[in-house]
């Protein structure tokens, strides 16, 4: 939609358009031109949505925080469930799982081979030599916040160690790649090489996804991607980048009991860690780890 110069932009910042997202636009514009997929504005934040958005993910990863000294043999996932939900009510926030589609926990709990939305459950203790995810996402004042971690529990195989540390790796080697008119893919192959560079597969079925005014947004973030495709990063995108990075193949499965945990299908170990990035005209900034 055209704007004029002096309207007060669409964005929502009270700001006029010539100060705040004309030059922008131009130059969406100008990619869209040469053939790339660009975002919907719905998706690109104002200065007000992206503080309400850092406060959720300062909760979010304060609630992380407060668990990862309680992650040992003995613990159920249930417990994790507990922890989870009665500290993000002392901080103010709402989990966002509980209940979001019929999900009926407050956190995704994934041991081993679960390669995510475990379900929480009384029955399950974790092991010494287990390796789990914990997947944290909150509302708070309407707004998302979204990470995860991987915890080593108690004294685990150096196969184990090495697939949680070379996934927390491929993290890093991703966000070399976020910032202003790169792309989405830039960021997906540069994980994907990665991984495969380590001798491990990156699950295809399941990604990343846009976050901050709702639980899951626009783009998908692929991390099998290839460079120059997928979606073009703009100031103002907030997403996350979780990639899923398995010991054995990438094919995975869907329990057809619960309907949500995703599993290797050959049984081998998976691993995730997930931090919620903001792009930012100089480069990025990390909302929620």
């Amino acid at each position: 939609m055209e704007m004029n110069r002096n309207e007060v932009c669409w964005c929502g910042s009270n700001i006029k358009y010539k100060y705040c997202h004309l030059a922008v636009d131009e130059k969406i514009a100008e990619y869209k031109s040469r053939g790339y997929t660009v975002p919907r504005r719905k998706i690109i934040k104002n200065a007000e949505q992206i503080n309400g958005i850092r406060e959720s993910g300062k909760i979010n990863t304060s609630i992380l925080d407060s668990i990862s000294d309680k992650v040992k043999p003995g613990i159920t996932t249930e417990d994790v469930n507990r922890l989870v939900y009665e500290k993000t009510l002392e901080l103010g926030g709402i989990p966002a799982p509980l209940g979001y589609e019929g999900f009926p926990k407050s956190v995704c709990v994934s041991v081993n081979n679960e390669v995510c939305h475990g379900i929480p459950s009384q029955d399950t203790y974790l092991k010494n030599g287990d390796i789990v995810n914990i997947d944290v996402s909150t509302i708070y004042n309407e707004y998302y916040g979204d990470s995860s971690r991987m915890f080593c529990v108690g004294e685990v195989s150096e196969e184990r160690f090495n697939l949680v540390e070379t996934t927390k790796a491929a993290i890093d080697v991703g966000l070399t790649e976020v910032g202003p008119w790169k792309t989405l893919g830039d960021m997906g192959q540069a994980i994907n090489d990665f991984a495969k560079s380590k001798g491990y597969s990156v699950v295809y079925e399941v990604g990343g996804h846009g976050v901050g005014l709702e639980f899951h947004e626009e783009p998908y973030v692929s991390y099998v991607s290839k460079k120059n495709t997928e979606m073009l990063l703009v100031p103002g995108m907030v997403f996350t980048i979780e990639p899923m990075i398995n010991q054995g193949k990438a094919d995975v499965f869907v329990d057809d009991k619960n309907g949500w945990t995703v599993y290797t299908k050959d049984g081998s170990d998976s691993a995730q860690w997930e931090v919620m990035v903001l792009v930012k005209d100089d480069g990025y900034e990390i909302l929620a780890h």
